[in-house]
Formats: structure tokens, C-alpha cells, sequence
């Protein structure tokens, strides 16, 4: 299990995605810096221990009314060989030192995690809290495994996908809304992933993260 330090980080992870959520073609806000807020979120072991892999979900209202995003993040102790591109930004941790923070999509440490949770493999963790359980994401997953791990992001307005050559597509949303109680969505896929998150009024929402 993944041990969650209660320490400090320069710059914050806020203060890193209020400079690069702007870059997203699926960013809402407008040409302002974003004011942002943690809304909720959950992490994924690595086998390994070596990579630290979050979920992050934070809220812009800076805009006309908020927008809640979902941003997969993991967070290594060296430069991760060919992801220049993913990379968000560089922290400082008050326990394990010099952090670089990518994109996870595009990190193959989240891209194995992901299929792994989906298929029921791997057990979602809580954000905050060393070896606890997060009961409250949920899975579904009716296809056949084993699911592939050479999956390839691309960033729409939409969202993100993460394709296989041979077929299989994830997509993950980016900008999250809650469930509106459509059985359309759960019959059309083969796998989802769903997490709760707070809104600016402070009531727990559901909705859809990931599609399989």
C-alpha cells in the first residue's frame, strides 16, 4: 500500500494545474486564471511503490459557474524518459523531496493501474488517508478481460481517450457531471468507473469518470 505523507509541497498541486489546465483543449474557463479548489478524488497503488498515482478532482469557479475536472495525476522521484509533453510541473516535498508530476494518461505505471480497477484487479485508496480503502468509487466491467495496457492518450474537447490498437477505447471524462439517471450510459458500456465528489455548496455528487 501507498503511505500518504502529511507534508508540505512547493508549489502546491493547485498552483501547478492553475498554470496548465488553461493548455487543455477540454478546459471550459476563460482567458482568467482559474480559481481552484480540491473536490474530491482517490489514488491507485503501484505494485512497485515507486509511483504515486492520484485522481485528483478540483473545481473552477472563476468563470460564468463552475466547472468540476477530473485530473489523473502520478507523481515520480526522476523525469519519466519520453513524457516531456505530460509533464504538468516539478514540486518539492517536505518528505521525499523533488516530485515531477505528469499527465497520468500518458504515464505507463497509470495506464497498467486503470485496466487493473476496471477489470476489479486493483482496489481503489482513499485520497488522504495511508492503507484505507475509497468503497465509495465504483466499478462496473460486463466485457472480457484481460483488459490492454498499451493504451495511447488523445485530448478532445471532450475529454481524453485511451485507445488500443486493437479496439478497445477508454474515455475519460474530464469535465464531470453527476449521474441524471440515464440507464442509456450503462448499457451501452462495457466498463465504468464512478467517484463522488463535492460541489461549491458542499452536497456529494456521483457521476461517471471513466468508460470503458
Amino acid at each position: 500500500m501507498a503511505v500518504v505523507h502529511q507534508t508540505e509541497l512547493k508549489p502546491t498541486k493547485l498552483e501547478l494545474l492553475t498554470g496548465w489546465l488553461p493548455s487543455r483543449p477540454w478546459y471550459r474557463g476563460g482567458p482568467g486564471t482559474p480559481h481552484l479548489s480540491r473536490a474530491g478524488g482517490f489514488r491507485l497503488d503501484d505494485p512497485r511503490g515507486e509511483v504515486g498515482i492520484e485522481f485528483l478532482v478540483v473545481t473552477d469557479t472563476s468563470g460564468a459557474g463552475p466547472v468540476t475536472y477530473l485530473v489523473p495525476l502520478t507523481y515520480r522521484g526522476a523525469p519519466l524518459d519520453g513524457a516531456g509533453h505530460a509533464l504538468v510541473g516539478t514540486m518539492e516535498h517536505g518528505v521525499l523531496g523533488p516530485r515531477w508530476a505528469y499527465d497520468g494518461c500518458h504515464d505507463p505505471v497509470l495506464l497498467d493501474r486503470l485496466p487493473a480497477l476496471i477489470e476489479g484487479r486493483a482496489q481503489a485508496q482513499d485520497q488522504d488517508a495511508s492503507d484505507t480503502p475509497d468503497h465509495e468509487v465504483g466499478v462496473s466491467f460486463t466485457g472480457e478481460g484481460p483488459l490492454p495496457t498499451d493504451l495511447t492518450a488523445t485530448d478532445d474537447r471532450d475529454g481524453t481517450l485511451l485507445a488500443s490498437p486493437r479496439g478497445t477505447v477508454l474515455r475519460l471524462h474530464r469535465v464531470l457531471r453527476p449521474e441524471d439517471g440515464s440507464p442509456l450510459a450503462e448499457r451501452q458500456a462495457a466498463g465504468r468507473v464512478t467517484a463522488v465528489w463535492r460541489t461549491v455548496e458542499g452536497d456529494r455528487v456521483r457521476g461517471p469518470i471513466v468508460t470503458l
